[in-house]
């Protein structure tokens, strides 16, 4: 990682894939007692019809 332009930002991993990726670039969904991660739309989407059926549209 060497042309990191903010050394403030930390690095987070995607919660569905797991991929490392800096808090700044990453999606996130607020759950009840933290804060889940993503890569993209495709990864939050996975998540969020495996762990959030009761909140499908």
């Amino acid at each position: 990682m060497g042309n990191s332009k903010n050394t403030d930002d930390k690095i987070v991993e995607c919660e569905v894939c797991l991929k490392e990726i800096p808090s700044s670039e990453a999606k996130m969904e607020e759950a009840s007692d933290y804060v889940a991660y993503f890569c993209g739309l495709d990864c939050f989407e996975k998540w969020k019809g495996g762990n959030n059926k009761s909140k499908n549209k």
